[in-house]
């Protein structure tokens, strides 16, 4: 698997045009100006990153945190 933590974090800071330092694992990524277009892009990307995961549980959590927790529960032991 070659999504990370940090490249993921790195991903969506370049989409919201911000530092990544302010994507904290709690932080409400929608409140930071994320929108379901870039969402949806970021989510095309990582599904090839992610190998065979299916991310679309992406869409029920708000934070950089729940996020991983997808991605980490769909590739472990990939």
């Amino acid at each position: 698997m070659s999504l990370t933590q940090e490249k993921m974090r790195a991903d969506i800071a370049e989409a919201l045009e911000i530092d990544a330092a302010e994507i904290t694992d709690e932080a409400n990524l929608f409140d930071l100006g994320l929108d379901s277009m870039r969402l949806m892009s970021l989510v095309m990307t990582w599904q090839d990153e992610a190998e065979d995961a299916d991310l679309s549980e992406i869409w029920e959590h708000q934070t950089f945190s729940g996020w991983w927790g997808v991605v980490a529960s769909q590739t472990a032991g990939v």
